[in-house]
């Protein structure tokens, strides 16, 4: 592989990883606010699985030449984290925490979707592809949540 590809096929796992290590912190927090035992279990399940999904690319990412990959929260994650916060504080019920982590899913979606179809080696892609599937289940789970508590609420 070349080095200008080693070097966009690591920028591209760098995107994914800060987007699970966001998904595991907003599914985390969600968690810590919900009070229905259903949803937290839900989200922490959701949080551990991001941070599987994480730790996988970033070994990945060592193969590949990258000796210290980024792990710390982006400013659109702190941005996002004060919004869900303050939507929290506002709302108070789980219809609000659905709503805020189904924002979190809609750009990991994206993210996701532009990494397939990006030029990546195969090894690196058929990851990608089996965690894209289960970003996008999760994302299906929550709107369909979304959709159940905002009816009853």
């Amino acid at each position: 592989m070349s080095d200008e590809m080693a070097g966009d096929t690591i920028a591209m796992i760098e995107k994914l990883v800060e987007i699970c290590r966001e998904g595991q912190i907003g599914y985390r927090d969600a968690a810590e606010h919900t009070e229905t035992a259903e949803l937290r279990e839900f989200f922490n399940r959701q949080s551990l699985e991001r941070a599987s999904f994480a730790g996988e690319l970033e070994s990945e990412a060592i193969v590949l030449g990258e000796d210290n990959p980024e792990r710390t929260p982006s400013l659109a994650n702190k941005l996002h984290r004060a919004w869900f916060d303050l939507k929290q504080k506002l709302s108070g019920n789980d219809a609000g925490i659905l709503e805020s982590v189904e924002a979190g899913e809609d750009h990991a979606k994206k993210q996701y979707e532009e990494a397939m179809h990006s030029k990546l080696p195969l090894n690196i892609l058929n990851i990608v592809e089996r965690q894209a599937d289960s970003v996008f289940a999760a994302h299906n789970k929550v709107r369909t949540l979304r959709n159940q508590y905002k009816s009853a609420a």
